[in-house]
């Protein structure tokens, strides 16, 4: 079971727990499987090097799924992931650590429900901003 976190408990410029995935090549690979994007830049080291690429490259929907992934582990059982948007904007290198952060920039109630936007982003381990964007969430109320 995971720990809540509440409506009461969030406050606007907070940092949400970071989100860490090593993306291997294994990784990869079953990302391809399961979402049908064979493009060898992800996959075939000597194909991404010979389209000017350093080495193989993360798959961006990748990146945007643990963009959910954070929101989804941060808000828990009882609060509701509703919108996760992102750009692509710079690459993230096979076997190195996607890096996954957030920061809340509004709180407010909506139709009864307690909604926090927030800004999201991956980094890669040198701290570059990568994949920048924004998610928007539903959380409990302490209250209810």
């Amino acid at each position: 079971m995971s720990n809540q976190i509440y409506f009461e408990d969030v406050q606007e410029g907070q940092e949400i727990p970071t989100l860490r995935q090593n993306c291997d090549s294994q990784r990869l690979v079953m990302w391809a499987a399961g979402s049908g994007d064979y493009y060898q830049i992800h996959y075939d080291k000597d194909f991404a090097q010979g389209n000017n690429l350093p080495d193989r490259i993360v798959h961006g929907a990748l990146k945007h799924a643990l963009l959910g992934r954070l929101l989804q582990e941060w808000v828990g059982d009882q609060g509701r992931v509703k919108r996760v948007a992102c750009q692509y904007r710079g690459m993230d290198m096979v076997d190195q650590d996607v890096i996954c952060r957030g920061r809340v920039t509004k709180k407010s109630q909506q139709g009864g429900e307690n909604i926090v936007e927030l800004e999201v982003w991956t980094e890669d381990p040198k701290g570059q901003k990568t994949t920048p964007g924004t998610g928007v969430v539903s959380l409990p109320s302490r209250g209810r």
